[in-house]
């Protein structure tokens, strides 16, 4: 343990030719209790002053004339023993601070400097410098006792060697190995040297409570002690098992512990091996019926713990004696085999699946409370595994399964109660035409029939030309112009009318049938893309969500290529939307694949951008066209500035990756004035239009084209104020007042109001009251200044308590304070004060260019 008095006695070095620098760190140094501080300004006289003084620590200036940070670490190198630097440096630029480290510096400081983390860093420093010399200096104390240990016992070397047991001596006052046999060598595949610097407890010869039992017997004569332990065996390669028995001897004055391993392993391997055959199946290693029941039981008990909830699936091949009887016995068991190891890969934990019997397997699932759908979920992932023919000796077979499902606690408590209403399940399963799974609960077989239900409708609803797209238009701000739509799927199902997505696409997520339809989509964008352009309706760039299984399992880029060739499309008229989870599965293929679908003039955009997990790394090597901020970041854009903050961010950094940026989910005429406002390329939701037919969209693209949605005019020189008050005489009163010097006054009863006016107008002076029942002056205000740090922000208001007034006009939230009942005269001289101070910052401002408006 390094005690303070050490540290502060410790030798420091200050390298910095900055005077300043050097004087305030040996400043800090000094007054905090450092003796021994030494500085320079010449990089060239370290390498000489630490050869002097050996210092502790050498604080150096990265950047320095003649010598710079990196080349004085390299000249320090050689007087360091393994290249230990004592080194901690100073920079203020990050991308140095990763090269210094590889460098051989111990830390870095940041500039400008903080005073707290300069001396934590110091200190411990420090402590990590003094305690490697004291460890390597013990170290070399152990080497010279040990060597001389050694030599006093090369007596007992040639016995030792005799035997193929491994054979350790400890020291009984140090407790270290200070000789082995050529055998324990052997064994664990460690030189003499290597395995001398183990210590025992490590290796596994023992543990420190066995070691003072042993030396609590002072040596008797009778004292053995046989046990069966692990011993490390070199390069991680696992443990050797043996069984060690213990006994005394003297050396001189010295006393040695004298430990006799003996491999166990085909000892052990033998019983394991007969273990195994107890517990596993011989077929396909998975657990039998009595382990699987036995870890049944012991997952109910860590359930009833938790308040968990565990399903049993009861799983049965369909028509599995068929396949038995024609290709025989021997390829009945390979299928057998295959469809286990299939099990394993759905489930993953090899301890939760049994084989029961025949073809009767049975899985294990832990769930929460909250989790309903989870057991339902595996089933169908089970069954999806039996979609790819099975190989047996070039022979293709296609089976399927059913499946029972019964849950801990809702039907049983017991294991074998459960797996029996689980295997009811399963046949009820079959009777209702296989290729299925069933609840034991009545209530939840309901929500399994829908499902199947829904299942079944969805694989027929293809052939059957029940999908058709809708499409919502994409408003370009800065034009007002329609440039593009979104393809959004919608289903004619018989009997239910129009399906909307949410209620069916997790369902052809799950069953892999996203993987067709979206095939189908691209193929119908293209083809409705050829005849809007027969019709005359052109430049009308039609983009198109694809899953992330699209990308994996399906030929994304040939489907692409085939849609466009047989429809006669320009490429770029085609856009594709990708989450960001789709383009990190398999980076390195989605990269190649999206550069040649880019080079073919296909545009790409990530969609729901800001709620995946792409690094911002990955997002430079796409080859990315556009970004789409998702809804939840729009929803309050107005009036959260957190929303608006990372918005804002999103809008940027798509620019300065010379990407364009489209926001969804615009409804309100104020998000698309903020979204305008703060350069958003484009922007889609209800405000502007829902998704329509085909029909009806081309219909609105005519009619924009031919008026299209001019944006405001620029009112960034029309003098306006924003009145906040809930009193609504108030606001009638200070629009009069205010009207009367010719400026635009907005007025709103709530913030809420507040901020949609804010967005959808230039305000450089916002008035608001105090007091107000959703919230007060000041916490609006901070929003404001977050939102619209520019605007002059003043509170009118007759509440007393002035505390948290001045505390904002303290934070900058406030620019000032004004008490109710106010002077018409000196209330708009006010006013034209503010309004003056925001054009001396923001001017000028040119009266000559707007009239009044009132």
């Amino acid at each position: 343990m390094i005690k303070p008095a050490e540290v502060r006695r410790a030798r420091v070095l200050v390298v910095d030719d900055q005077p300043v620098n050097v004087q305030l760190l040996e400043y800090l140094l000094k007054t905090t209790g450092y003796e021994n501080v030494h500085s320079t300004s010449d990089p060239r006289q370290v390498v000489a002053l630490h050869l002097k003084y050996r210092f502790d620590l050498i604080i150096l200036d990265l950047h320095m004339p003649h010598l710079d940070g990196f080349q004085v670490m390299e000249a320090l190198k050689p007087l360091e023993s393994e290249s230990w630097l004592p080194v901690l440096v100073v920079t203020a630029e990050p991308d140095k601070k990763l090269a210094a480290l590889e460098a051989g510096a111990r830390d870095f400081l940041n500039k400008p400097l903080d005073t707290v983390e300069v001396m934590t860093r110091i200190r411990n420093l420090l402590e990590v410098r003094l305690m490697h010399r004291e460890s390597r200096e013990y170290g070399a104390r152990l080497e010279r006792m040990v060597r001389e240990r050694t030599a006093a016992l090369g007596r007992f070397r040639s016995a030792m060697d005799a035997t193929t047991d491994g054979i350790f001596l400890i020291d009984a006052a140090s407790l270290a190995l200070v000789d082995v046999s050529d055998g324990a060598c052997r064994m664990l595949g460690f030189s003499r040297e290597a395995l001398l610097r183990i210590d025992p407890v490590a290796l596994g010869l023992t543990t420190a409570a066995q070691l003072e039992r042993h030396l609590a017997t002072n040596g008797a004569a009778h004292e053995t002690d046989i046990a069966e332990t692990e011993l490390l065996r070199a390069g991680g390669e696992g443990a050797v098992p043996v069984e060690i028995s213990w006994q005394w001897t003297e050396n001189g004055s010295s006393k040695l512990l004298i430990a006799v391993a003996r491999d166990i392993s085909e000892r052990l391997q033998a019983q394991q091996h007969l273990k195994h055959l107890a517990s596993f199946d011989a077929l396909t290693g998975l657990p039998n019926r009595t382990l699987f029941f036995q870890n049944l039981g012991e997952t109910i008990e860590l359930a009833q713990d938790k308040a968990w909830r565990v399903a049993v699936l009861f799983i049965t091949l369909d028509r599995f004696k068929i396949v038995n009887d024609s290709l025989g016995a021997t390829l009945g068991d390979e299928l057998l085999r295959q469809f286990s190891n299939r099990l394993v890969r759905v489930r993953e934990q090899r301890d939760a699946i049994g084989r029961l019997g025949g073809d009767e397997f049975a899985v294990i699932l832990s769930m929460t409370r909250e989790q309903h759908d989870e057991a339902a979920h595996l089933a169908n992932e089970i069954r999806e595994s039996l979609r790819t023919p099975f190989d047996l000796d070039g022979q293709q077979a296609i089976l399927t399964a059913s499946i029972g499902i019964a849950m801990y606690p809702d039907d049983a408590v017991e294991p074998e109660t459960l797996v029996k209403y689980a295997d009811v399940a399963m046949v009820r399963a079959k009777e209702a035409g296989r290729d299925g799974y069933r609840f034991f609960t009545a209530g939840m077989n309901v929500q399994v029939l829908a499902r199947l239900d829904l299942e079944v409708a969805l694989r027929g609803a293809l052939e059957g030309k029940q999908f058709v797209l809708h499409y919502q238009p994409k408003l370009e701000l800065s034009m007002g112009r329609v440039c593009g739509v979104e393809a959004l799927l919608r289903w004619h199902r018989p009997g239910h009318g129009l399906v909307y997505p949410a209620e069916f696409v997790p369902v052809l997520e799950e069953t892999g049938m996203v993987v067709r339809i979206g095939d189908w989509i691209i193929g119908e964008a293209c083809r409705q893309i050829a005849e809007w352009n027969a019709q005359g309706v052109r430049d009308i760039r039609v983009a198109v969500n694809v899953s992330s299984r699209q990308f994996v399992e399906g030929d994304l880029e040939g489907v692409v290529r085939a849609a466009i060739r047989q429809h006669g499309i320009e490429p770029g008229m085609l856009e594709l939307e990708l989450t960001e989870s789709a383009l990190m599965t398999n980076a390195e293929r989605t990269i190649a694949v999206l550069e040649r679908l880019k080079k073919l003039g296909i545009r790409i955009a990530i969609d729901d951008f800001g709620t995946g997990y792409s690094s911002l790394a990955y997002l430079k090597r796409f080859p990315i066209d556009k970004l789409k901020i998702d809804i939840a970041f729009v929803r309050d854009i107005v009036t959260s500035p957190d929303d608006a903050a990372i918005a804002l961010a999103i809008i940027s950094m798509a620019h300065s990756l010379h990407m364009q940026v489209i926001a969804e989910g615009v409804e309100t005429r104020a998000q698309m004035a903020f979204l305008r406002r703060h350069r958003c390329d484009e922007i889609q939701g209800f405000h502007f239009s829902r998704a329509l037919p085909a029909g009806q969209l081309a219909q609105l693209v005519r009619k924009n084209r031919e008026a299209p949605e001019h944006p405001n005019v620029d009112d960034s020189n029309v003098q306006t104020i924003l009145v906040v008050d809930d009193d609504v005489d108030t606001l009638s009163a200070l629009h009069r007042l205010l009207r009367r010097d010719n400026y635009r006054v907005l007025t709103a009863p709530t913030p809420t109001e507040a901020f949609e006016l804010l967005a959808l107008y230039r305000v450089q002076v916002v008035m608001c009251d105090q007091r107000m029942s959703s919230m007060s002056g000041t916490e609006f205000l901070s929003k404001v200044k977050e939102m619209y740090p520019d605007t002059m922000r003043i509170i009118l208001s007759g509440y007393t308590g002035v505390k948290t007034v001045l505390e904002s006009i303290n934070r900058g939230s406030i620019y000032k304070f004004y008490t109710k009942p106010w002077n018409d005269a000196e209330l708009r001289d006010n006013v034209r004060l503010a309004f003056r101070h925001y054009w001396m910052e923001h001017g000028p401002y040119d009266d000559r260019k707007v009239p009044r408006t009132g």
